[in-house]
Formats: C-alpha cells, sequence, structure tokens
C-alpha cells in the first residue's frame, strides 16, 4: 500500500492510492469462501460448488468489496493520522485513471479532499450589534384595533357587493342549474369581475365561468360537478344574486373582549387599549428578537472569514443528491447554503467555546413548543398538555426531525452565549423603518 498526497492549494488536496494485489488479497479470498460456503448450483450440493466457478460468477463483485474495504480503510487511516477537518468526504478525482477490475492487478486511485480552515474567533464586549425596540404608535394600535375587531366580525347583509364582499348566486343554463353558490367577488377574474362589483341582489347577467373562476377545484366546487365533467359544460352561465353579504367588524363590548383576550381579562376601552398595545409590543419584540439572532449571525460570519473550498462542495452536493437536483440548480443555491454552512461552523465553534450541551430536557422542551407551534397554527390554542407531549413524542420518533430540533435547540443556546458576551446598542426606530431595514 502506497499513499502520495498532493497539496492543491490551502483547503484542497488529491490523495493518491496505489493498491498492491497482496493488499486485498486476503480480504478477497475469505469473501470468495463466504459466498462458496452459502452458493446454491443446480449439480452440487450446497456450499460445494468449485470455487472456479464461484469466481466466474461472484469474482468481480467481491474484487470490488475488497478492494473498496481496503480504500476505505486506507482513507479514514490517512484522515485521522493527518487531523484533517474534511469537508464531505472524499470524492473520486476526476482525472482517476481507468481501472481494470481483475484479480491480481496492483490498482491505482485518486481521490479529491477538501478540509476546513481552523477557526478562530475572539468573542467580546468590542463586538457590537444593534437591538432595535420598535415604538408603539397611536395608528398601529388603531389599525390592529381594527383588525382584531374584524376577526370576531360577523357576515352580514349588504346592499350592493364591494370588493371584499360575497354573494350567493343561482347559474342557469339550458340543462343545467346551481342553487345558492358561494361567490367571493375578489376572487372572481376577467371581465365579470366588474359586473360582480355593485351587484345587489335581484341583478342578473351572464358570465363565463372557465374565465371567471379558473381555478378548476373551485369552479367544479361551485357547480356541484366533478373536475372530470368541467370540459364537458357549456361555460355560459346566466347569474342572478340572491343575497350580498359583507363582513363587519364587532362591537366593543364584554362579549368582544372576551372572545379576544379570554373570559374577564379586558373591562372597558381603556384596558381595550392597554391589552392592544401590550399585543403589539409583544409583536414587536418577536420581530426584534428575530433581527437579533439574524445580525450576530450575521456579525460573527463576516468576522470569522470563513474560506470554502467551493468548487468541492458542488461537486459533493451534486454527488450525495444526484438525480434530485442538476449543477444548475446547486449553483443557484449554492450561495445561500455556503452562509447556512458557514454559520454552521461557526454554531460548532461557539457550542465548544462555552462548552455548550443539548440536554435530553431542552430536545423535549423544544419538541413541545413545536408540537404548540404547530396546533397554534391551526387555530388550536389550548391544547391539553398530553397532547403537546403525545405529539412531541412522535416527532423525536423522527430522525430527520430530530436533526431539525436540535438544530433549533443549538442555534437558540449559542445565540443566547453570543448575546451574554457582546455590546448589544439598542436603538428605537419605528416600525415601518424597521421592516425596511436588509
Amino acid at each position: 500500500m502506497n499513499i502520495e498526497k498532493n497539496q492543491i492549494d490551502a483547503l484542497d488536496l488529491q490523495v493518491t492510492i496505489q493498491v498492491a494485489a497482496d493488499d486485498y488479497a486476503p480480504a478477497y479470498k475469505k469473501k470468495l469462501n463466504e459466498r462458496k460456503r452459502n452458493a446454491d448450483f443446480k449439480g452440487f450440493r450446497k456450499g460445494m460448488a468449485p470455487m472456479s466457478l464461484i469466481q466466474r460468477v461472484y469474482g468481480e463483485q467481491a474484487l470490488y468489496e475488497s478492494v473498496n474495504d481496503v480504500l476505505s480503510s486506507s482513507l479514514s487511516g490517512f484522515i485521522q493520522e493527518n487531523k484533517l477537518r474534511v469537508v464531505g468526504e472524499p470524492l473520486p478525482s476526476e482525472d482517476q485513471p481507468e481501472v481494470e477490475w481483475k484479480a491480481g492487478n496492483d490498482l491505482t486511485f485518486k481521490f479529491d479532499i477538501a478540509t476546513l480552515p481552523e477557526l478562530s474567533l475572539e468573542i467580546s464586549k468590542e463586538d457590537k450589534v444593534p437591538y432595535y425596540n420598535i415604538n408603539v404608535t397611536e395608528q398601529a394600535k388603531k389599525e390592529m384595533k381594527g383588525n382584531m375587531l374584524r376577526q370576531v366580525g360577523s357576515l352580514e347583509d349588504a346592499e350592493a357587493a364591494g370588493e371584499e364582499d360575497f354573494v350567493i348566486a343561482d347559474l342557469d343554463q339550458e340543462g343545467k342549474s346551481v342553487e345558492g353558490a358561494y361567490i367571493s367577488v375578489r376572487n372572481v377574474a376577467g371581465d365579470a369581475h366588474a359586473r360582480f362589483v355593485g351587484a345587489k341582489v335581484g341583478d342578473s347577467f351572464s358570465v363565463n365561468v372557465n374565465e371567471a373562476f379558473t381555478d378548476e377545484t373551485d369552479r367544479a366546487s361551485m357547480l356541484k360537478v366533478s373536475k372530470d365533467e368541467l370540459a364537458a359544460l357549456n361555460p355560459e352561465f346566466n347569474v342572478t344574486i340572491t343575497s350580498v353579504r359583507t363582513f363587519v367588524a364587532a362591537k366593543e363590548n364584554q362579549d368582544t373582549y372576551d372572545k379576544l383576550f379570554g373570559e374577564d381579562k379586558v373591562h372597558s376601552a381603556e384596558e381595550f387599549d392597554a391589552a392592544v398595545a401590550e399585543r403589539l409590543a409583544s409583536n414587536y419584540k418577536q420581530e426584534a428578537d428575530y433581527r437579533l439572532s439574524k445580525d450576530i449571525r450575521n456579525h460573527f460570519v463576516e468576522k470569522a472569514g470563513i474560506e470554502l473550498p467551493e468548487a468541492f462542495l458542488k461537486r459533493w452536493l451534486l454527488h450525495i443528491n444526484e438525480g434530485k437536483f442538476s449543477a444548475e440548480d446547486i449553483d443557484r443555491d449554492f450561495d445561500a447554503f455556503a452562509a447556512d454552512y458557514r454559520w454552521q461552523l461557526v454554531r460548532d465553534f461557539v457550542m465548544g467555546k462555552y462548552d455548550l450541551k443539548i440536554e435530553d430536557a431542552d430536545m423535549q422542551e423544544a419538541a413541545e413548543a413545536y408540537a404548540a407551534y404547530q396546533y397554534a397554527m391551526y387555530g388550536m390554542g389550548n391544547v391539553p398538555q398530553d397532547m403537546i407531549r403525545d405529539y412531541a413524542r412522535r416527532l423525536m420518533e423522527d430522525e430527520r426531525q430530530v436533526r431539525q430540533i436540535a438544530e433549533q435547540v443549538e442555534d437558540q443556546k449559542v445565540i443566547a452565549a453570543l448575546k451574554e458576551n457582546i455590546t448589544l446598542q439598542s436603538k428605537k426606530i419605528s416600525v415601518d423603518k424597521f421592516r425596511e431595514l436588509k
């Protein structure tokens, strides 16, 4: 066995491994004997087929496996001996010589290996990152009040349909009629849109439903047919408005306060104003905290100045995603991948620097938080704890979900540690200016 190293640049190297026949011969013989013991050929008792037959049938595969085992062991030993921090895994070199897979031959293989630079990062109070305090304005409170009141509002009859209203209509043509179709004016497309805006009860007009309702699933549902039946339908219908419904915001009263904040929490217009301001401030804080995490991440990724073996990384990504992505796909998304990869390296450094650990309790807490968030997304805000724990348990049985949760926990721990050790510069800002930040 002979291994030669050729350092291409600071991060890339090529390794040439010359495998002599004696290096793989013992493994090759062992694999053939294993196959012989289990071989079952017609005309021979099990395990009694001649070795010449075993070699003819299984020789090439056994040779490939035995040489591959030697290569894998040699590469691992080379990486460990040289203490290399490798990117991904070694890849066959693009100038790999043709291999004649024949037992007894000496074989030569070339591999490309990419390494990571040593990361040394000073973290101190000299590192300054802005923390934005977003002003709660009267205009913002007014808008939020309106949104919250509409949230618990109701549909009521209206005289004429507006852009945000709904109509109930009968649709008729020769041989086909649909009663009580529920139509959102906003979703009507084409020339028909203008006919629905301003429509009143009793108004009647013709509509090409293919042009007015372009989504086939919605159109089939409205006409009460299957999607397969749509093509055979005459698209021209006469529409007669039977009802116009508009969404009316709820009035400020105790019932509305209870719906918005829970029973007996808010009792007056003044308390409503204070509760809205508090919720708005909480929302702004969440946005500001997310922005802070992003800015801390960007600050230290930029400060670390990590060089990456980009050409190798692109090859490796193409290799491990064979058939899923093209080289063009990887080129297009590479900058985002590289930014995440650099942050991962910084995150690993900080975890080591401050001896941060992920405990089982951290994973359980994060899984339960994710489960509660998922329920909330479906409007289920007061789910019993045993349901949340059961959902979290199922999440922790999914290896992919476990990796994602572990990364989230690492992010949280690293950001918390960095916040403790740097200077946060408090800055007041309007919500409009905040959202203009890049």
